[in-house]
């Protein structure tokens, strides 16, 4: 008992010693500590895209920080919110009002994200939302406090549908996840497709983590569809594609597009299921020296798996957040924005990118293609990349958002 109470007066003395040499520095650091909450999918269907690989990413982000900003302690916490809104609202609004954390990332579920962003902005909390689809985050329901970093359901279908209506397929059916994020994704896409003089000749709804496609696959077999695009994610795109071989659609002639795809989902698929599916991405560990370091690191440190793009962009983030923090000596989240938003982004994940009034990172976005199982030389080798689209072509216009606080100025 003694040596705990010895450890603990030693702990409390360096803690002490801590704040006093630091002064004013950590002044302006609400309780005296960066906290960071990570809200994610830690079961669900996207659990594997994002999950305790976004954690990691984030307690990675930290330690090359240092551990400290600002002479202030930097904490990880983390939580699942299952994909459901008032889970998800439910533990912000704790971690706010009763943990003290600074600023929530991850949030993959759109859903959840949009309530995240207005109980953050309600409350004066950063958030940085790297995993959810929505364009509302940067365009209704935008907020001062709100950032969106990886990619949008916007960008997409943009990179990913352009390509494929190039290519003369004109004919569209959607199978969706039915909610706000596969509706939207749904939306982009065909606002392409209509644009591009294609047809979208149909579409079907699915439940969120549905384990049974035969039905929808049906419909869209039987339609006139020459390409059947899946505005889901995860689990639920990686049954709709091993379904849609099982049932024969694509040796039918059908062309399946994935609007979303992660890194673990083709690992889930396997390179024969997958093989040739063409998607947009925002970033593969493979691409140059400095991102196969980065993932080196991540992959020795998670049984080996490699990082997908919304595990990397949570690392991008935070690194981001506590490099504002360091500059203003302040995690008051609206200086802290206004911060991140006039410095320059470069890392590993993102290069020469800004971040919008509205909240939007325009960052490059890649055309990638799954590569053929003969292609495929060593563990994790699956994308090659096909095209670079600069942030500016990818990403909605600002001017067409419909943001309150662009349109106010």
């Amino acid at each position: 008992m003694r040596a705990t109470n010895l450890r603990a007066l030693t702990a409390a003395a360096v803690v002490a010693l801590t704040v006093g040499a630091t002064g004013g520095a950590s002044a302006e650091i609400s309780g005296g500590t960066v906290k960071i909450g990570v809200l994610t999918d830690m079961s669900g269907p996207y659990s594997d895209n994002v999950g305790a690989g976004a954690v990691l990413a984030a307690q990675m982000a930290v330690e090359d920080f240092g551990g400290k900003v600002a002479g202030a302690a930097i904490e990880v916490v983390s939580a699942d919110h299952q994909n459901k809104a008032d889970i998800g609202s439910g533990i912000a609004r704790r971690w706010y009002d009763v943990e003290g954390v600074d600023t929530i990332t991850e949030v993959v579920s759109s859903a959840v994200a949009l309530s995240v962003q207005q109980i953050s902005r309600d409350t004066n909390h950063l958030f940085l939302a790297t995993g959810p689809g929505t364009p509302d985050l940067t365009g209704k329901a935008c907020s001062p406090v709100g950032i969106h970093w990886a990619y949008d359901n916007y960008a997409l279908p943009t990179v990913a549908t352009t390509a494929l209506l190039k290519r003369g397929l004109k004919d569209w059916f959607f199978l969706t996840a039915d909610y706000s994020f596969g509706h939207a994704l749904e939306g982009e896409a065909a606002r392409v497709v209509k644009a591009s003089g294609g047809n979208v000749v149909g579409s079907v709804r699915h439940p969120l983590n549905n384990s049974d496609f035969s039905s929808f696959l049906l419909q869209a077999q039987a339609s006139k569809a020459t390409v059947i695009g899946l505005a889901n994610a995860g689990a639920d795109m990686i049954n709709a594609v091993k379904q849609a071989g099982e049932f024969g659609v694509t040796a039918g002639g059908k062309t399946m597009a994935a609007l979303l795809v992660n890194l673990p989902d083709i690992h889930a698929l396997g390179l024969e299921s997958a093989q040739g599916l063409t998607f947009a991405e925002s970033f593969y560990w493979d691409m140059n020296e400095e991102t196969r370091a980065w993932s080196k690191r991540f992959m020795d440190r998670f049984q080996g798996r490699a990082p997908g793009g919304l595990q990397a962009a949570v690392y991008g983030a935070v690194t981001h957040y506590l490099k504002a923090i360091e500059a203003t000596g302040s995690d008051d989240a609206t200086k802290v924005a206004e911060q991140m938003r006039k410095t320059p982004i470069n890392d590993f994940y993102t290069k020469n990118a800004s971040i919008r009034p509205d909240g939007r990172v325009v960052r490059d976005m890649y055309l990638m293609q799954v590569k053929e199982p003969s292609e495929s030389k060593k563990p994790w080798d699956y994308y090659k990349v096909l095209e670079t689209v600069p942030g500016d072509k990818a990403f909605r216009p600002m001017s067409e958002g419909g943001c309150p606080l662009v349109a106010a100025k």
